[in-house]
């Protein structure tokens, strides 16, 4: 079953974390292995370019992702709003060099991402891998009119905000409100025809910008709170609403959004797949028993690795046993194709240019 997965961290893998994801999932584990980096994440991969040609992954959007942190020793973030200026360039010309090898195809327009499906399907052998980009927390953005530089590199969709706070707004595991900088960052987006993703807003940013902004809303990666407890998720109004402004939703596959209480570094995952169905069964329950705001957005190697995916995925590849559990639950074919990768294709072939 072809994939369209609307949340991966490709270049913060191939860049802040120096992996050659030309190699196969095997190579990158034992080379981790042998030098003994037992950080989590690390020697349990699950995706490289190899694994997502194996997996049938035809489209992504994948992320700039350098998120601006205090501390000078932090080893995900960075201290000035300069060097995440320059972290995101470095990883766009990650990607530049992966379309020079013949692994990436940029998609930017509506009319590209329909040639590449079709040329997806009918060579999937020879067919590079496409991909939409999005940016994963503005912290790049020295100032809301950052934005137009970006778009005029490819960027077609935005998340605010990340993890804590920044220069924006209020993300995952704060209540704090949107900043001023946030309101002319939104209208901006909305001239340009950038899609926000509300992944990763706290609650109060959340509704915020469902009123500030008029364009077209997504959660690339997001689960429900119903399911797993915790502010990371969304509230059933949240999800609502995003049914209600015709956006997507992306299943995610990090444990910690599927398994309640599960602690990184300290438990073990016991929920299976079968968990993210029911994630499936929910957000569809809540919108009238359609399928039309269902999609996947798995975040798999999003500094994690299989210690902190549901048991039975063990590398990208096994998100085709979905196929079967979707089956026994009674979703058609054609419910799962439109899960699969309809949905976030008629999506994005509506909001691209």
């Amino acid at each position: 079953m072809l994939i369209f997965d609307s949340h991966l961290d490709l270049a913060l893998n191939g860049v802040d974390w120096n992996r050659d994801l030309s190699l196969p999932v095997e190579e990158i584990r034992r080379q981790e292995c042998e030098l003994q980096m037992n950080a989590p994440g690390r020697c349990h991969n699950t995706l490289s370019f190899p694994e997502l040609r194996e997996s049938e992954v035809a489209i992504c959007l994948t992320t700039l992702l350098a998120r601006q942190e205090p501390r000078i020793d932090d080893s995900f973030g960075w201290t000035s709003p300069e060097t995440c200026y320059a972290m995101a360039h470095a990883q766009l010309a990650y990607y530049r060099a992966c379309q020079q090898r013949g692994w990436l195809r940029s998609l930017r327009t509506a009319a590209e991402l329909q040639q590449h499906w079709a040329s997806y399907r009918q060579s999937p052998e020879t067919t590079p891998l496409g991909y939409l980009l999005t940016m994963e927390g503005a912290d790049p953005l020295l100032e809301p009119e950052t934005i137009f530089e970006f778009h005029e590199l490819g960027l077609r969709a935005l998340g605010l905000t990340h993890y804590g706070s920044n220069r924006y707004g209020g993300g995952t595991q704060t209540d704090l409100p949107l900043r001023p900088a946030a309101f002319p960052l939104l209208r901006y987006c909305e001239q340009l025809g950038i899609t926000i993703d509300v992944t990763h807003l706290s609650d109060t940013a959340f509704w915020q910008v469902v009123e500030a902004f008029g364009g077209r809303l997504h959660a690339s990666h997001q689960n429900a709170r119903g399911i797993c407890p915790g502010q990371r998720q969304f509230s059933d109004d949240q999800i609502r609403v995003v049914i209600e402004r015709d956006g997507v939703l992306g299943v995610a596959f990090d444990v910690i959004m599927l398994q309640p209480g599960f602690v990184r570094g300290k438990s073990v995952p016991e929920v299976t797949l079968e968990r993210a169905v029911d994630q499936l069964d929910y957000v569809r329950a809540l919108s009238g028993g359609s399928i039309r705001h269902l999609g996947l957005g798995t975040d798999l190697d999003g500094a994690y690795g299989y210690e902190q995916t549901p048991a039975d995925l063990n590398r990208y590849r096994d998100l085709q046993r979905l196929v079967d559990c979707m089956g026994r639950r009674g979703y058609s074919t054609e419910e799962i194709e439109a899960i699969f990768w309809g949905n976030w294709l008629r999506f994005f072939s509506e909001v691209l240019p």
